[in-house]
């Protein structure tokens, strides 16, 4: 980044900086796992108008109390950029890190989708399931529910098949995103 004397440093003047177009981020915090660390978190993006598209926390460390709160939320660079910086200024956050700009991370999701129907479209249903690697978890005479896990993608387009073949019901658990190497968080 080429510093300009005279030019402020906000968030709010890195036109230059960054491309203007909207588009999701994956971000891994790792805090400490005590009370309302995450509204804090939660509060931040509320209070400042922002999205929370998908959000999971684990606690990653039993002996250290630490956790991963893993979000993904859709905006332009130079605001993601100040998300982080000021997810980073709060207490409790020991790492924030944008596993979108860090490269090719990978993200899964796990689902579980429940189909009704009889006959043809059960049989559909069931062949569907099987090409996307989906495992039913339960099955009565008219209906399945299938857990999924897979990229958040791979999941929309199996929830998407689904409709057709009597989706009654859905249930995501969100991201859950690492960044390729051998380094961590």
């Amino acid at each position: 980044m080429m510093i300009v004397a005279g030019q402020s440093q906000s968030a709010y003047f890195l036109e230059e900086e960054f491309p203007a177009t909207e588009r999701s981020h994956t971000l891994s915090v790792l805090v400490d796992n005590e009370p309302g660390v995450l509204a804090r978190v939660v509060g931040l993006f509320s209070g400042r108008g922002y999205n929370i598209e998908s959000l999971t926390v684990s606690e990653i460390e039993h002996s250290n109390h630490q956790s991963r709160i893993t979000i993904v939320t859709t905006g332009r660079p130079p605001v993601i950029s100040q998300i982080m910086h000021q997810l980073g200024r709060l207490v409790p956050v020991h790492k924030v890190i944008n596993l979108t700009w860090a490269g090719d991370a990978l993200e899964r999701e796990l689902a579980l989708v429940k189909v009704a129907g009889k006959g043809e479209m059960r049989d559909e249903a069931l062949r569907l399931a099987q090409a996307f690697n989906a495992r039913i978890v339960d099955a009565t005479l008219d209906s399945y529910v299938f857990e999924m896990t897979g990229a958040p993608a791979d999941i929309d387009r199996f929830v998407g098949l689904m409709k057709e073949c009597g989706l009654v019901e859905l249930a995501r658990t969100g991201l859950a995103a690492l960044a390729r190497g051998k380094t961590g968080i």
